[in-house]
This record gives C-alpha cells, structure tokens and sequence, in this order.
C-alpha cells in the first residue's frame, strides 16, 4: 500500500477513510492479516483506544468491551473466511478457532483429499478436533492401514468413532475379499461371482494350507478388537466373517487378546453373531464363564454390554450389581442402552 495514498486519504476523509482503503487492499491482495488487525485498528480508534495496545482488554469498560468482542469476531470471521477463499485451511483455523466456530473449517476439510500442508490439516482436524471423521478418513488414504488402527483409539467421540470403525473394517474386509477371489481365480480358472468372504471360504480348505493369508494378521487382529463398538449390521456382519476368517488361518496368526477375548477370532465371532442376535444365550454364558472373579470388572462390563444391547435389562442390572464395585463406572454405551432399558422396565 503506497504511504502517500493513506496520508491523502486521512486529509481528505479522515481515519475511516484511510481503514476503508487498508480493508480494500487487504481484501485485494488476500492479505489475511492486515484484515485483521485493520478490523481491531478501527474498533480501537472509535472506541477512543490507543491504536497499539498498551494494555489488557480487561481494563476496558463493560460498554467497551462488548463492542470490541464483537468487532473481534467479526474480525476473525472475516479473516478465517478470506483464507478459506483460497483453499488455505492451516491460516483460517487459528480465526475461526479463537471464536469457537469450527464449522466452516470442518466443511473445509471434507473436500481435502490430498495436497499441500496435508500433515498440519490432519492435525488441524484430528487432534484439534476441527473434523476427526474426515481427519481418519485421509490417513487411512495417504498413510495407510497400520497408521489408521494407531490412530483410531484417538478418535473422540461415537460418531466418528463408529464412522472409523466401519471404514477400518471394510478396508481390511475388501482387501481380504479381493486377495481370496485373485487367488481362487488362479486355482479354479475362473474368477468367483461374489465377494463375500464366507462364500468364498466355504468348502475350499485349500486356501488355508500351509501358513497361507491374505491380509497383515496383526491387521485383522487389531481391528477385530474394536469390532464390540460396531452398531450397525452390516458391519457386524463383516466383522463376523473377518473372524470366520480369522479362526481357519494357521495357529501362528492367532494372537492373543486380552481378556476376555483372548481368542480374539473365536471369541469376537462369538460376540458379533449374539449382537446380530444368534445363539445369544450360549454367548452370554460363554462370557459369563469368563468373568474370572470379583475383581474382573472388564469381564463384567463386556457382559453387561451384550445383555444391555440383546435388551435383557434386568439380567444386565443384576450382573452389575453383582460384579461391578460402585466406584467402577460402567462403559459409556452400557449406561446408555441400561438407561433406555430402564425406563421401559419401569412402563411394564
């Protein structure tokens, strides 16, 4: 900006000609910045503030404060939104982050998918929760399956966790999937007409000679850990067959979990089929064994987990009561459906 433009502008107009002109120019050359500070230059002078500040906000009148907290929104908005203009999400978020709007940058980066500063948007959306769906969903493109998995425990809430969840489930089913029919198609000289993973295991032993597999086991190991979370049937199902998969695989790939799913295939298998509401009784005392004593509130959670979801309420109550010290809260998604449960106990 030519420094004889601003003195013209200030003799003629005086000082909010010469803002209007910073404002403009700004605007013109997406100066971000000089947006900003122009925006609180203003509010300062007609609040009658020294134009540099000298000293805290908190010295300024209940008045004067609320014209300029707004005057900084306003401020902030407008920078956050002439970044967002050119696609630059990293120097939006720090605007629209100092005013607790992070709607427009989350809609920002849904339409990422790949490109420069992809590492600060990830952060940006991850870790400071601008986006954490869409976060998950680009490092599971650009850094691949093991980074998601080390990522997914991150992920803050049930939404996207469930989201995830079924994302990491599909990618290690669709690669299970094609690398059974690329291998079938060689052996039988015809590629299979489906790509379910039960069909295609089913009567061909063969694919399981040796110490033959089709996917990282420690992969399909981690995910399945998860796989309790899933809500939905159609991943409950996937989830299921991943474990069909899982248990025919050579015992080499049978890492141990940790209670009480240490046979993680056979046990996770047990779980998901009770959840789609098959052989549920046998399940529940299934994992009622497994419940090793008092002290084994992690037991006695996942059980209370599956009869609270299978809606057997008063059974979910009673193994509660029975095993869970009143100092031990109950998993976030047991209260839920417990709470539900209740009330419809209560109506009977």
């Amino acid at each position: 900006m030519n420094f004889a433009r601003i003195q013209e502008a200030f003799q003629t107009d005086g000082a909010e000609a010469v803002f209007d002109l910073l404002t403009l120019d700004a605007r013109e050359t997406g100066n971000h910045r000089s947006l900003f500070d122009t925006a609180i230059l203003r509010v300062r002078h007609r609040l009658g503030l020294p134009l540099i500040e000298t000293g805290p906000v908190a010295d300024l009148t209940a008045d004067q404060r609320s014209v300029y907290e707004a005057a900084f929104r306003e401020a902030a908005r407008d920078a956050g939104e002439l970044c967002l203009a050119t696609g630059d999400i990293v120097n939006a978020w720090p605007y629209f982050k100092a005013i607790g709007e992070r709607a427009p940058v989350a809609a920002a980066i849904e339409r990422v998918d790949g490109g420069e500063n992809l590492d600060r948007i990830i952060e940006i959306a991850f870790q400071e929760g601008a986006n954490p769906r869409k976060a998950f969903e680009l490092i599971l493109e650009h850094r691949g399956l093991c980074s998601a998995i080390t990522w997914f425990g991150g992920l803050p809430d049930r939404t996207s966790r469930q989201a995830g969840l079924r994302l990491l489930v599909q990618t290690i089913y669709d690669e299970i999937a094609d690398a059974l029919k690329h291998t079938i198609a060689q052996r039988e000289c015809a590629e299979p007409q489906t790509g379910r993973i039960a069909d295609l295991i089913a009567g061909r032993d063969w694919l399981f000679e040796g110490m033959s597999t089709y996917a990282d086991a420690t992969h399909v190991t981690a995910i399945l850990r998860y796989a309790p979370e899933l809500e939905d049937e159609v991943s409950l199902r996937s989830a299921l067959e991943l474990a069909q998969y899982g248990q025919r695989l050579d015992p080499m790939y049978h890492f141990r979990g940790d209670p009480p799913f240490e046979d993680t295939y056979r046990d996770i298998a047990v779980y998901m089929r009770a959840l789609l509401g098959d052989d549920v009784d046998a399940a529940i005392a299934h994992f009622r064994a497994r419940i090793g004593g008092p002290q084994d509130t992690l037991g006695a959670e996942v059980l209370v987990n599956l009869l609270s979801r299978r809606k057997r309420y008063a059974e979910a109550i009673k193994v509660s009561l029975e095993y869970l010290p009143e100092a031990s809260p109950l998993l976030p998604e047991t209260t839920r459906h417990l709470a539900t449960g209740l009330g419809s106990v209560r109506m009977s």
